[in-house]
């Protein structure tokens, strides 16, 4: 039979969400249907990132560009009567000049030093892809639990029918009180019915000596709370063995757990209120079980509403006993009580949230929780306003199919979503993506899976994240911090900065050297630079400072800038007018150094090459400072605060007096050493560039 049609098989790689089972092993490794996914893996090419499809097309545009410049230069030289060998060499020397080679080493690199930096930060990549798109990233639609808050529950309420219980530890023992009066809960059959349904419908453990907790953390802190109160789980099931799990499920917002008790079965429910109350046909009293009626569901659900107004978790719980373990769970139940649990934010959180208001993002709460608790976190947190009270309840989304203008504007404009469905939370991502965003979904558990898939960029979580969430996921928080993805989002704005200052740079150098030549050529005067001296420049004085660049920590107020548009390319038209601009004033400088040594000082002609060599040497390596955010300061920026853009200048000066210095490398780039003179035309227009770039600055910054 074909894969899809072998109902009596499991392939490795399976997730399994729910039930029980037991089968037989016919294939491992390689042999599996996984396998031979591998091996077709390993087969297919790699696919090329956005940013390495930029790279392509701009190095194929320079590469046509600078052939058809370099010939019409070496053509005019030879036409205006300059040795044909000799701009042969020039043009073959700018051809290779011209061409940024450097380009894909310094992307990998920028981005190689950014997935370290975004480790570091408890970020991990899965694609190299995610990187750049990090730094477009304009929405977070981010979980609260475990996400915005600290995913730390402790239970603080208790609410049965004899009334509502505080819930606190004194002296390490758990104290259960009721206007401020200490009761007897070991001796109250509300209490312990409760707590006994809250311990066995339940999969978390207590293990450890510490009495550490591992499973989801409401479980854990269900079984802690049973543990206080006397009543341990292993010892429980030795008596009320376990038969069946019915899993929890998103959209009925329930779980339930079957046990033996006695020669009859206890079923133990827990999950949202709303959804169990409405399963419930009777309560338990301290008089024994009643009719549980409609006004009591709704005076219930109106307690429910008003603890979650104060941030509070709030969960239900009740049983039933029946004669048959083959049954509907979730009928005729009998209303145990509410458990209310707090999860406090994290510290760090509202810092996040704010650096993200700064930098344009738009931060979505998308949770399964209730909206009078998803309202009070979002409030604590700063994520909307304190007179803020629009909240999307699952039932209020439509299908994005079904969805009018008004329905789509509506959720555009709204921070909060509750009881969302792993459809709905497409369907939010496919809102969004259509109105031209660039979304960052998180998500933990298998139901996430095609979310993060969907989403521009997905994040599963380290800690609690399912393999499934992990393996669907473009990044992995390994805290499971909001923070963290604030800073991954910044690193990626900070990488794609970098590469673009590179390439601003070394383009900017290489369209100087070749209108130093064509200038010349067309004027007819000497050569200001040689073939050898500019295969030299595009070594030491191009590569070493674009390096720098490119592995640059940053601007530090680039989360105060908007997020680029996700088509915008490395370079724009406003680049290119400022590669034109800073290519002349290289020029310049370095003309008309050499024109004023050749006629004003009536130095020699290799005197006179010297001169401008060195001139345009250093003047390309004090321009790598012209690259500086318009906005940063001019002596305290991301550039001078880079230790490998000094470190880069330093050994660019020592090559270049190397060079100069040392007779057989002298004599092979036809340099001599300057006199006074030529050292004060050297310092002066080499700083030229520089003194003016900076002025441009000062005034496009005002």
């Amino acid at each position: 039979a074909i894969l899809s049609e072998r109902r009596n098989m499991i392939y490795k790689g399976t997730s399994i969400t729910r039930g029980s089972g037991a089968g037989i092993v016919v294939a491992t490794g390689m042999a599996t249907e996984l396998g031979k996914i591998s091996e077709l893996v390993e087969q297919a090419e790699d696919e090329s990132t956005p940013l390495e499809k930029r790279l392509d097309t701009l190095g194929h545009k320079l590469i046509w560009v600078t052939l058809a410049i370099t010939t019409v230069v070496a053509i005019l030289g030879i036409v205006r009567g300059k040795e044909v060998f000799l701009m042969i060499e020039s043009g073959i020397a700018l051809a290779v000049a011209a061409i940024p080679e450097g380009l894909p080493i310094v992307a990998t690199i920028a981005l190689a030093r950014g997935m370290i930096r975004m480790a570091r930060k408890n970020a991990l990549i899965n694609r190299l892809a995610s990187v750049e798109t990090l730094g477009a990233t304009d929405i977070i639609c981010s979980d609260k639990t475990g996400t915005l808050t600290e995913n730390k529950m402790t239970a603080t309420k208790l609410v049965i029918d004899e009334g509502e219980l505080t819930i606190r530890r004194e002296n390490g023992d758990t104290v259960f009180q009721r206007n401020g009066d200490s009761i007897d809960h070991k001796n109250n059959k509300l209490i312990m019915d409760a707590l006994t349904v809250g311990v066995l419908c339940n999969n978390a453990s207590l293990t450890g000596n510490d009495g550490a907790g591992i499973g989801d953390p409401m479980e854990v802190a269900l079984l802690e709370i049973g543990s206080h109160a006397g009543i341990d789980r292993d010892e429980l099931l030795k008596s009320m063995p376990e038969v069946h799990e019915e899993a929890f499920d998103p959209e009925v917002k329930m779980m339930a757990t079957i046990h033996e008790n006695g020669g009859e079965f206890s079923v133990a429910v827990k999950g949202a209120p709303e959804a169990v109350l409405n399963n419930c046909s009777t309560i338990l009293t301290p008089d024994g079980e009643k009719e549980f009626t409609s006004s009591d569901v709704e005076v219930w659900n109106r307690l429910n509403e008003e603890m979650a107004r104060n941030g509070t978790r709030m969960l239900a719980l009740a049983e039933k006993k029946t004669s048959n373990s083959d049954i509907q769970p979730y009928e005729d139940l009998t209303f145990l009580g509410l458990i209310g649990l707090k999860d406090p934010p994290r510290i760090d959180v509202q810092e996040s949230i704010r650096l993200c208001g700064d930098a344009g993002i738009n931060v979505v709460m998308v949770t399964g929780d209730q909206p009078a608790t998803a309202l009070n976190i979002a409030k604590s947190i700063r994520l909307v306003d304190m007179d803020y009270d629009k909240v999307i309840v699952s039932n209020q989304l439509k299908s994005v199919e079904n969805l009018t203008e008004e329905d789509r504007l509506d959720i555009l404009d709204t921070k909060i979503f509750s009881r969302v469905s792993p459809k709905q939370k497409l369907d939010l991502i496919a809102v969004h993506q259509t109105n031209g965003s660039i979304v960052a979904m998180t998500g933990d558990g298998v139901n996430d899976a095609p979310a993060l898939k969907k989403a521009d960029i997905g994040i599963a979580m380290g800690q609690r994240g399912t393999q499934v969430a992990r393996e669907a996921a473009d990044m992995i928080l390994k805290d499971d911090a909001f923070s963290s993805i604030v800073e991954a989002v910044k690193q990626g704005r900070i990488i794609f900065d970098n590469i673009r200052k590179f390439v601003l740079y070394l383009l900017s150098c290489n369209v100087s050297e070749i209108m130093i030549v064509g200038v010349a050529s067309i004027a007819n005067t000497p050569l200001p630079i040689l073939p050898l001296q500019i295969l030299f420049l595009n070594l030491v004085t191009d590569v070493f400072p674009a390096l720098a660049l490119g592995v640059g920590g940053g601007d530090p107020r680039i989360m105060s800038r908007p997020p680029r548009k996700s088509n915008e390319p490395i370079i724009t038209k406003g680049h290119w007018l400022q590669i034109g601009l800073y290519g002349a004033l290289l020029t310049v400088s370095v003309l008309s150094a050499f024109l004023i040594a050749l006629y004003w000082y009536e130095m020699d002609e290799t005197h006179s090459v010297t001169i401008s060599f060195l001139t345009l040497a250093f003047g390309q390596l004090v321009h790598v400072f012209n690259m500086r955010d318009q906005h940063s300061g001019v002596f305290k920026n991301e550039i001078t605060r880079n230790g490998w853009i000094w470190a880069a200048i330093v050994l660019c000066i020592f090559m270049i007096f190397f060079v100069l210095l040392i007779t057989p490398a002298a004599n092979v780039l036809k340099l001599t050493a300057p006199n006074t003179d030529g050292w004060m035309l050297i310092i002066i227009f080499s700083l030229v560039p520089l003194i003016i770039g900076q002025i441009f600055k000062l005034r496009g910054s005002k």
